[in-house]
């Protein structure tokens, strides 16, 4: 029950990000807004490497695999949307399979990220708010660069009252 708590928040916020996705015109996808801040793209490449990282035999080798070079995530590249969609897709992928191994039985048991032990709850937790975290930015660059043609994912602004009527976004993922 737990873990399916869990799949279904990464599930949400896997939707979030693919209908933010959506709303970036192509040519704003590899665009760096300012120094020190990230594209689209480089957001979506570490998002993809963190969970290819973390959850690839998650019960059993530490989630900082060596095979990983999160440095490299953050480095200027271009992508096509295609490119990124299957990067996309591919981490989201592995966390689905592994986590579909996953019980709750095993919500203590220990898992390490860079050589610190974690149970799987603590490891779940702390993933599924770093998704979160990254999702978030790409849902602001999303608004930034739809520039006035942005569609809510959420509630949009002064709906709050029309919404709270039928609150059907809270269990929808689609």
């Amino acid at each position: 029950m737990i873990i399916n708590n869990f799949l279904i928040e990464y599930r949400r916020y896997k939707a979030i990000g693919e209908k933010a996705l959506k709303q970036v015109p192509d040519d704003a996808l590899n665009l760096v807004p300012s120094h020190d801040n990230n594209s689209v793209a480089i957001i979506v490449r570490h998002i993809s490497g963190n969970l290819k990282s973390r959850f690839t035999d998650f019960l059993s080798t530490d989630g900082e695999k060596p095979w990983r070079n999160r440095d490299e995530e953050f480095e200027d590249a271009t992508y096509s949307r295609v490119e990124l969609e299957k990067m996309w897709a591919e981490g989201w992928n592995v966390l689905e399979s592994e986590l579909s191994k996953v019980g709750d039985e095993l919500l203590e048991h220990k898992v390490y990220i860079r050589g610190t032990e974690l149970t799987v709850h603590e490891a779940l937790c702390r993933s599924v708010a770093h998704a979160a975290y990254h999702v978030g930015q790409i849902v602001f660059l999303a608004r930034t660069f739809a520039q006035g043609s942005w569609k809510w994912i959420s509630i949009p602004k002064g709906a709050s009252a029309e919404y709270n009527k039928n609150p059907s976004k809270e269990k929808k993922l689609d």
